[in-house]
């Protein structure tokens, strides 16, 4: 699930640096997420560290783009092209 900045933001501008995707910015009125660059930081941190900084908890899930953990992990690879490294097999 990509998350979303409601309209409460108060353009306090700690949330922009915070996000490891590059997926806010400065929109017409207050700040934006932009859904195809959000993992919730999947891959990057065990939490959304916008929510976390967030000052007026304006950044709910975005019900337009519900994705699963495997998805936000996949959009993750795709973003950075680091995916997951497989684990040697252990040859008995």
């Amino acid at each position: 699930m990509a998350l979303m900045i409601t309209d409460e933001c108060i353009n306090c501008d700690v949330c922009e640096p915070e996000c490891p995707n590059d997926a806010i910015s400065m929109g017409e009125s207050f700040y934006q997420i932009d859904p195809h660059r959000c993992t919730e930081c999947v891959g990057h941190f065990d939490e959304p560290q916008c929510v976390q900084i967030c000052p007026v908890a304006c950044i709910p899930v975005n019900p337009a783009h519900v994705e699963t953990r495997p998805m936000l992990m996949a959009k993750y690879e795709r973003l950075t092209g680091d995916a997951a490294q497989p684990q040697p097999s252990v040859e008995r």
